[in-house]
């Protein structure tokens, strides 16, 4: 029997690290023959402090750990397709709680590939998607607390770019929780300094089962074009970045029949050198989440922080330590909501053992860090 450590990280992208790129992770293989042993281990720690005093959020601390082991099988057809099974559970233990607090959720998805297209179905890590969630579509307290994509993701990915779509089905509905899906749509393409993309949203919150009273459906739907500017290639940095996009969006309230459609400008700016980067989002325009008071996160999945008129976030970091299989790092994020200047401290620590053999790539972080 041959015994196979595999682990590749594909990244699309023109230069070194940029804003948020494409990454795949796949998992190690022990194999014999067509099929093959599949695993890997991933762990995270993360400390997050958050000193605010907002009308748009709260302060506390998120301390927790997360294990996340995962086996499966795979195979190549006569085609060249690859086929994956994989299972596997995340293990989520808040650091100062006792045994009630413990989050197990399951893990369990089909992948195919072949030519740079790939499907995915099941409960699928939402580290296999190409490009991380924004902010503004993905808090970090949520990304902490829901690991998986539940439904499908298909992706599409070339020297030139990506393009993926999401089903992210968060809610079967109960007396107890909603209805509620997402269909995410982006892509980006790449040519040299210059790159296209954005981001497409379709974010559904049904009602309750009966015996619950009757509740409207909501609608939470945005178009995010984008145009970015990449000069990693002609700075002696590792990594300067642009991005500049514009967020149309249709927030539907059918029973009370009110629409409303926030808009406005995203700027985003990235850079790194060595082991300190910065990364800063500037927003400016209407309220994106019209009716967060309302239904929360049920609706809207994105950092409230953007329902604020004009809203800042400049996030310093800095690599303690970043090899292939180990990233930790610190950052200092600061927060501006039109009100006043507040700031939040993470500590983030990310293992995984697939890196164990690609030497030759660093392990990129929660967050694209």
């Amino acid at each position: 029997m041959i015994f196979l450590l595999s682990l590749f990280t594909v990244t699309i992208k023109a230069g070194n690290d940029t804003l948020p790129t494409a990454a795949v992770y796949p998992i190690g293989e022990v194999g014999c023959g067509n099929v093959k042993f599949l695993y890997n281990v991933d762990f995270t720690t993360y400390f997050d402090n958050r000193e605010y005093r907002s009308p748009y959020q709260i302060p506390q601390t998120i301390f927790s750990f997360r294990l996340s082991p995962e086996i499966g099988i795979g195979l190549t057809d006569r085609l060249g397709g690859k086929h994956r099974l994989i299972a596997g559970v995340h293990y989520t233990q808040p650091l100062g709680g006792d045994w009630g607090d413990v989050r197990f959720v399951p893990t369990a998805y089909y992948q195919f590939s072949i030519k740079g297209f790939s499907v995915a179905l099941g409960a699928i890590p939402f580290k296999e998607r190409s490009e991380t969630m924004p902010d503004w579509l993905m808090y970090d307290s949520i990304a902490y607390a829901r690991p998986n994509i539940q439904g499908a993701l298909l992706s599409y990915t070339s020297r030139h770019g990506f393009a993926e779509f999401m089903c992210d089905w968060r809610g079967s509905q109960s007396p107890e929780r909603r209805e509620m899906f997402r269909l995410v749509l982006n892509g980006r393409y790449r040519y040299k300094w210059f790159n296209i993309g954005g981001y497409g949203q379709i974010n559904h919150k049904a009602k309750f089962a009966p015996p619950h009273p009757y509740e409207g459906v909501c609608d939470d739907i945005y178009v995010n074009p984008q145009v970015g500017f990449d000069a990693s290639d002609y700075v002696p940095m590792d990594s300067l970045a642009l991005r500049i996009g514009y967020i149309l969006g249709i927030q539907n309230h059918r029973e009370a029949g009110i629409s409303r459609m926030p808009q406005g400008v995203m700027v985003e700016l990235y850079a790194n050198w060595r082991f300190i980067g910065l990364k800063n989002t500037f927003w400016y325009g209407d309220d994106l989440m019209p009716y967060y008071a309302e239904f929360g996160s049920d609706l809207n999945q994105g950092d409230p922080f953007y329902r604020s008129p004009l809203y800042n976030r400049t996030d310093l970091f800095v690599y303690l330590y970043r090899n292939s299989f180990v990233n930790c790092y610190f950052s200092w994020n600061f927060h501006y909501d039109s009100i006043r200047l507040q700031h939040q401290q993470q500590l983030i620590v990310r293992f995984s053992l697939d890196g164990l053999r690609r030497t030759d790539r660093k392990l990129k972080g929660l967050f694209d860090k």
